[in-house]
């Protein structure tokens, strides 16, 4: 496929107009209401779930999909779905484009994100990461036993942990090459032949008139000039969320091949100029 501009490339930034400052005002002030507000109830909550419920969380991520879901409202932005959401115990992968994808995948379905470490010391998504259950990892060999083990006890208690294959995020127009180093957790003894795993495929189609790659968000792009942008758009988009059929651990061999089949599974579900290798 030849792309009419280098994957890599960033688009040039948008001038925001008066109307679309004005629209950066009242969506940036309702979606800070939302947000914070959601997470100050959240965090109270979560005072008394702990200790009655443990690991479990019963209460809280009920919350965290009403502020999702609300999130779209405000922007102005179409959240559709697609297939059924997985009822067995597992996790859930996607292919990765924008800061987006957290509400984008949480709207409508129980989740926690895996993330790397880095994520937890942000300002402002640290806070809001740890106090929805996010499980944070590090490269270091060091501690990969220690991770195995936290994994296993978040999926044994229940939890739909999610993950981001590609590693990084793109520009929306493609899906990376999926590592399988994460999907090595599946296959311990205690987990292998109980868990399942759903591949998803996170479509968004732009305003009409911008640029195909308008909520892409990869390479060194900061992320406040990426919001303020999609904040001040009239007219805005739409997220597709395509959910596939679950695959069961157990009928792999080996992480890689359960790896490029949840791959295989996120690329179909792309439209076809999306779907190159």
């Amino acid at each position: 496929m030849t792309y009419l501009w280098h994957p890599e490339q960033e688009p040039d930034p948008i001038k925001i107009t008066a109307l679309g400052w004005a629209f950066v005002v009242i969506r940036g002030l309702l979606l800070a209401v939302l947000v914070f507000g959601g997470l100050a109830i959240l965090s109270a909550l979560r005072l008394v779930e702990r200790p009655i419920h443990g690991l479990h969380r019963p209460w809280t991520p009920w919350i965290t999909q009403v502020v999702c879901r609300g999130a779209f409202v405000i922007l102005g932005i179409r959240h559709r779905i697609h297939g059924a959401r997985m009822e067995e115990s597992g996790a859930v992968v996607a292919n990765h484009t924008t800061w987006l994808d957290i509400f984008a995948l949480n709207a409508r379905k129980r989740i926690y994100f895996v993330s790397k470490s880095e994520v937890a010391n942000w300002p402002g998504i640290g806070w809001l990461a740890r106090a929805t259950g996010t499980v944070f990892i590090t490269r270091d060999r060091k501690h990969a036993k220690e991770q195995q083990e936290l994994f296993e006890s978040r999926l044994l208690a229940g939890h739909k942990l999610l993950f981001f294959p590609e590693g990084t995020s793109t520009d929306g127009m493609r899906v990376l090459p999926f590592k399988s180093t994460l999907f090595e957790a599946f296959f311990t003894p205690d987990l292998r032949d109980v868990l399942y795993v759903q591949p998803v495929s996170v479509v968004y189609r732009a305003p009409a008139g911008a640029d195909a790659r308008f909520y892409g968000w990869w390479g060194d792009m900061e992320f406040g000039p990426h919001l303020l942008q999609t904040l001040a758009a009239p007219r805005q988009g739409s997220v597709d969320i395509h959910y596939h059929a679950p695959l069961k651990v157990s009928d792999f061999g080996n992480r890689k091949a359960l790896a490029q089949a949840c791959e295989a599974q996120v690329r179909a579900g792309m439209p076809p100029e999306r779907q190159i290798v």
